[in-house]
């Protein structure tokens, strides 16, 4: 197992090209947020705006809108059940988040199914929150996960549970934890004290850096957000843009935390750009 360290920053961050456009940093879409839990989809699409993708959409419930367009201006949105909509914007994308607060009923079920048979082979699908739970509740689901596409799932500890069997007082064994991610034939970012990234390669990594002041609701959708948009914008590595996101989120907090008792996930979204600024190479 290696060690994430701050040297992933400046492989991965980098000065923007003076003859840029949005085009240029590339397009992510958020699926998620039913009318209960419309935050987690816009925090996830905060984050990626904030961290540099170009182009970012929101596919959620349509009583979402309007908090959408205050919350976010910079994004746009889309009713994830207007599928003819709904599918094109799958197919024009470089990155898709699924999952924050989706939900664990049918309607969430449906929006799962028709991203899993419409995302392409040379897009990057995260897995996160409510569709890993219905992932690993539903054999139709897990089935029918794309095989050709770049796949990552981002559970924590519970969801991990869920998904692999492995119960949660033995996760600490990443021989145990590298079996079950290799059968999925995915990325897994497990969340936890010390979070663990599992490559398809047979490669691990550790993050040493994050604290207790982030243990807060909506942390894991500000990262898979982070995620997005580096994997979307970045020229680097699959496993570099990962590293570089997952190290800069809880880096993040780690600055923060040291003035303040609790880091929101809207605190580590709005020190973005500053932070991204400071570790380009």
């Amino acid at each position: 197992m290696q060690t994430i360290t701050a040297d992933i920053l400046k492989k991965v961050i980098h000065q923007r090209p003076q003859n840029s456009f949005k085009g240029t940093f590339g397009k992510v879409l958020i699926v998620g947020g039913n009318p209960n839990m419309g935050g987690a989809a816009i925090m996830a699409g905060s984050a990626a705006v904030h961290a540099g993708a170009g182009l970012v959409t929101i596919a959620t419930a349509r009583e979402n809108l309007t908090a959408v367009h205050s919350v976010i201006p910079e994004a746009m949105f889309v009713d994830y059940l207007d599928a003819p909509q709904f599918i094109s914007l799958i197919k024009g994308v470089d990155v898709i988040v699924l999952g924050p607060g989706l939900g664990n009923d049918p309607t969430a079920e449906k929006v799962i199914q028709t991203v899993f048979a419409n995302v392409e082979s040379n897009q990057t699908l995260i897995i996160d929150g409510s569709a890993i739970t219905l992932v690993s509740q539903s054999a139709v689901l897990k089935d029918t996960v794309p095989t050709k596409a770049h796949v990552i799932y981002t559970p924590h500890q519970m969801e991990w549970q869920r998904l692999s069997g492995i119960p949660i007082n033995e996760q600490d064994d990443i021989h145990c934890n590298q079996e079950a991610q290799q059968s999925l034939n995915a990325t897994v970012i497990l969340k936890k004290h010390h979070s663990e990234i599992y490559f398809p390669n047979g490669k691990i990594y550790q993050l040493m850096a994050g604290n207790p002041a982030m243990a807060t609701g909506g942390m894991g959708d500000t990262l898979t957000g982070i995620l997005a948009a580096f994997i979307a914008q970045f020229d680097a590595s699959f496993e570099d843009q990962i590293q570089a996101a997952v190290f800069t989120h809880s880096k993040i907090a780690d600055e923060l935390a040291e003035a303040e008792y609790v880091v929101l996930p809207t605190d580590i979204i709005s020190h973005l750009q500053s932070f991204m600024q400071r570790n380009c190479g």
